[in-house]
């Protein structure tokens, strides 16, 4: 089964800005991953190409990285998702930045029901509050704040309970 799965948001910041905190991820100074609600991105050094890691239980490793503009992480973990998933940072008009987030998987084995009864509801979750957290960074405000549905707020309740 295939998967594309794509999450943006048009922030008014420049491009700098917003790759500023794509830099940041995973670090301690990290301004775009939404940490109070979510395990945090960690790796085994930098972010850098090769650098492993992820956010518990998805596994991955940095396999491009263009500072300012690009990263693409390749899973390892779970099983069955075999592709990628990556940040971009692009111009879209003078003075607007597309902040954007694509998982591209060939989901196999466990993840052909693992993914669209769990990962995907949580990854969807997750990527707005990502989003959201940049858009406070670079504006100061968040203009439509993502609230979770009923079954993304059960399944992270279930996860942390079992995490």
């Amino acid at each position: 089964m295939s998967v594309l799965n794509l999450h943006s948001r048009r922030l008014s910041a420049n491009p700098g800005d917003v790759g500023t905190l794509l830099d940041s991820l995973s670090s301690t100074e990290d301004r775009l991953w939404p940490h109070a609600a979510w395990p945090p991105m960690t790796f085994d050094r930098a972010l850098q190409v090769g650098a492993r890691g992820g956010h518990e239980p998805v596994g991955y490793t940095v396999a491009e990285y263009e500072p300012g503009r690009r990263v693409r992480f390749r899973f390892h973990a779970p099983k069955g998702f075999d592709g990628y998933h990556e940040f971009r940072v692009n111009e879209s008009s003078p003075g607007a930045t597309e902040l954007s987030h694509l998982l591209a998987i060939d989901a196999s084995g466990p993840a052909r029901v693992t993914w669209p009864l769990v990962f995907r509801p949580l990854h969807d979750a997750l990527l707005e509050e990502c989003l959201d957290t940049a858009e406070l960074a670079v504006t100061g405000s968040v203009r439509a704040p993502f609230h979770r549905t009923i079954y993304q707020r059960l399944l992270r309740r279930i996860i942390a309970i079992v995490g």
